[in-house]
């Protein structure tokens, strides 16, 4: 089900001996103030990576420190420019980065648009903090950035968990969403579509099975990080499992904020939150995968969102894979945004 979200055993055994691991609280648990685990920083990112990326610039949160990179636009826009403010928000496991293809395909079609993407919380060099990773948590983000680039609204792209915190961001703030499109969104998963075991890990009180049980859940497969890697991103392509290795051995907040978020955050039983957002009447589009088994179009048609594609033999990381079909999408319709 969830085996395109993978992880290798190697990379999960590594995970679950991380002696630095934080434990996270869980939601309606009390806790003491900590400071948060701080990310990477940008020099053993680009020593890795280059600088595939723009800069990095950070926000300084209550929470904890988070990182964002802004597209600037290359032309000025005018009275008729209705899409002038993007944020692109990721999912679990691939950072801000994984985002670039598709920010920089539409970048070229929407040359006066502002564009940026943020690394949530535990993801690329943000922080991770120690307090419980529900869905609120990434909203105050969402809403702390917005606040200091001085946007009232913005249109989202919200990609697999992105996707769901879109939703549910939508569903509470409308009147900070101009449009919102939805790429292979999750948050459609319901408990019950996991074995007892996992269930029971899942929902009890041992961090150690927790985390041995999400790792397992999202592994589907060894994660073989290409021999040519540093050749691509030399390139300038973005190589996720290079990435995602990457993270899981730098960052010593990740593991416990994927842990986190797959359990806390949204990425399961959000079906109301669908709802909400799609009779907000919010301008919203989705893009699914042909071969993704995270969400279908009948799903997203039963919670009210009509104008859903389809990409033909794609799966979950679509957002890549097909960036240049996906950005195609979205460019169709915010063009019809724009006409209106």
């Amino acid at each position: 089900m969830t085996k395109h979200l993978g992880l290798s055993p190697r990379i999960i055994r590594k995970a679950l001996i991380m002696s630095q691991d934080p434990v996270l609280p869980r939601p309606g648990a009390s806790y003491k103030p900590q400071p948060p685990v701080a990310g990477p920083t940008e020099a053993a990112f680009v020593e890795t990576f280059g600088a595939l990326l723009p800069a990095a610039q950070f926000l300084q949160t209550p929470r904890g420190k988070a990182a964002y990179y802004e597209l600037t636009p290359s032309s000025s826009k005018d009275d008729t420019t209705e899409i002038d403010k993007v944020l692109f928000i990721h999912g679990v496991q691939t950072p801000a980065l994984g985002m670039l293809p598709l920010a920089r395909d539409l970048e070229k079609t929407f040359p006066a648009a502002h564009m940026v993407l943020i690394d949530l919380w535990g993801h690329g060099l943000s922080d991770t903090p120690v307090v419980p990773h529900e869905a609120s948590l990434f909203h105050q983000l969402i809403d702390d950035l917005l606040d200091h680039l001085g946007w009232p609204s913005a249109h989202l792209v919200g990609f697999s968990f992105g996707g769901a915190t879109t939703v549910s961001y939508v569903a509470s703030r409308p009147s900070r969403v101009k449009s919102f499109t939805l790429v292979a969104p999750a948050g459609l998963l319901q408990l019950s579509m996991f074995t007892p075991d996992e269930q029971s890990c899942l929902q009890g009180d041992d961090e150690d099975a927790a985390k041995k049980c999400v790792l397992n859940i999202l592994e589907g497969g060894d994660l073989v990080v290409p021999a040519d890697w540093k050749q691509r991103v030399a390139k300038g392509e973005v190589v996720a499992e290079a990435v995602r290795e990457w993270q899981m051995r730098e960052h010593p907040g990740h593991t416990a904020s994927v842990v986190a978020i797959f359990r806390d955050g949204g990425v399961m039983g959000s079906h109301a939150h669908f709802d909400e957002a799609a009779k907000t009447g919010i301008p919203s589009l989705a893009v699914l995968g042909e071969l993704d088994s995270l969400c279908s179009k009948d799903q997203l048609n039963e919670h009210g969102f009509e104008n859903v594609f389809v990409v033909p033999k794609a799966v979950h990381s679509v957002v890549r894979d097909q960036a240049e079909d996906v950005a195609n999408l979205i460019g169709d319709f915010w063009k019809k945004l724009e006409k209106q």
